[in-house]
């Protein structure tokens, strides 16, 4: 397969990530934890995407800074999508952990916004 088919399967996939964030804008039906894991996960697929689109073979990883930072040595310009590096916890750990009460809510509408720039 080659590296655009890879990226547009991938940009499928994450597609289907967007409709469920776009779906889980409400706080009061969903918490943060879902919509944070389906922000990383949409995040994770369209870096690869990226990278695959351009020729780059992908790490096999959920760390969004590792992506972020090949994406950048390969003088893309990332600049606007490093704080979704703030997502990786939710790839893993608070699927299975709960947010502190005193942990700022997720900027749900904003953080759509983010992800369907990139």
């Amino acid at each position: 397969m080659s590296d655009l088919e890879k990226a547009k399967i991938l940009l499928q996939v994450a597609k289907r990530d967007l409709s469920t964030i776009s779906g889980m804008l409400d706080s009061e039906t969903f918490s943060d934890e879902p919509f944070g894991f389906f922000v990383q996960q949409a995040a994770e697929k369209l870096l690869k995407a990226w990278l695959s689109a351009i020729g780059e073979t992908y790490p096999y990883t959920h760390n969004l800074t590792s992506l972020l930072q090949s994406l950048e040595d390969l003088d893309c310009d990332v600049k606007d999508y490093w704080e979704l590096a703030d997502f990786i916890p939710f790839a893993v750990q608070f699927r299975y952990e709960l947010l502190l009460s005193e942990d700022e809510p997720i900027a749900r509408k904003a953080t759509l916004i983010k992800i369907r720039m990139l």
